[in-house]
């Protein structure tokens, strides 16, 4: 088997960004990137089942899920990093150091935002510490790591919402919100493969909590748009075996499911000025034209 990704320059979706920042509520969202049930872990989970996997030809179906999923997972990771960095912005001000520029963030919560990222993503928790391969599960068994990944779905979902009470900042909301649907997709998938191979309806338990995504301004968008319907094999060719499993209705709305083959077509990537004050990219005026001239020179220009 040959691994490969292809990365698009996009995010899932836009995301806002205000004038003001959110840093202590950032520290919150870390949570969802570097915890226990957070991005990374989704990723990681899949991503080590999906290389590991015994008999993809006999069980390709579940192969194709885990698959694809792992895939929507690095996205996921992107989306959350960006929305970190988006509410960190406009925290502290340029200066001389002498006047202590990044006096704003010494009675914040998260301190590795200001000494460790100059004002971006960690892959770490909500305080500090690093995210960890201790958070994957790979049982080898099938039916168990598809039960553990139900569960860490759910798991996922709950902090999701917890957080999204935390902040009333938009560019975390709005991801929540899309997040939230996205992931009851993921839920609504493991449930039914479990049910493929068991005959147990997982779906009966849902939502795990038990409020539905409609109760978060920001999801009800992505379901009124039928995302929640929608998974995605993310490749022009592989993984389309997901349609054996991801079928029928949608257990809340009875909405049909549907497979869609590809990826979503995606939104412009946020940019992000020159911060002096954390020396980030740390490339002067004059030294950014000494660049330049070399590259036109090796472009032959």
């Amino acid at each position: 088997m040959i691994v490969l990704f292809q990365r698009f320059d996009k995010l899932l979706i836009d995301l806002p960004k205000p004038e003001y920042a959110d840093p202590n509520g950032a520290s919150a969202v870390q949570e969802l990137l570097g915890g226990k049930f957070g991005e990374m872990s989704t990723l990681n989970n899949y991503l080590y089942q999906s290389f590991n996997f015994r008999n993809k030809k006999k069980f390709k179906p579940f192969y194709d899920l885990v698959a694809s999923i792992t895939a929507e997972e690095i996205a996921h990771v992107e989306l959350v990093s960006h929305t970190i960095n988006i509410m960190l912005e406009n925290t502290t001000f340029p200066g001389d150091p002498d006047i202590a520029p990044l006096q704003n963030a010494k009675d914040l919560r998260f301190h590795h935002h200001f000494i460790d990222t100059a004002q971006t993503a960690k892959p770490a928790d909500s305080h500090g510490r690093p995210w960890t391969g201790d958070n994957v599960f790979n049982s080898g068994n099938l039916l168990l790591d598809l039960i553990h990944n139900f569960f860490l779905e759910c798991g996922a979902r709950t902090h999701k919402m917890r957080v999204y009470e935390m902040t009333e900042h938009p560019t975390a909301r709005r991801m929540i919100g899309y997040l939230l649907v996205r992931g009851g997709v993921h839920v609504v998938a493991y449930a039914k493969a479990i049910q493929v191979m068991t005959g147990v309806d997982m779906t009966k338990m849902m939502p795990i909590p038990n409020l539905s995504n409609r109760a978060f301004e920001t999801a009800r968008e992505f379901e009124d748009a039928g995302i929640h319907t929608k998974l995605y094999t993310w490749s022009p060719s592989d993984f389309r075996d997901i349609n054996k499993i991801w079928t029928g209705t949608h257990p809340e709305d009875g909405k049909p499911l549907e497979v869609i083959v590809g990826m979503p077509e995606g939104a412009p990537k946020p940019d992000y000025d020159d911060l002096p004050e954390e020396f980030a990219p740390g490339i002067s005026a004059e030294d950014y034209q000494e660049i330049v001239k070399r590259l036109m020179k090796s472009a032959g220009m």
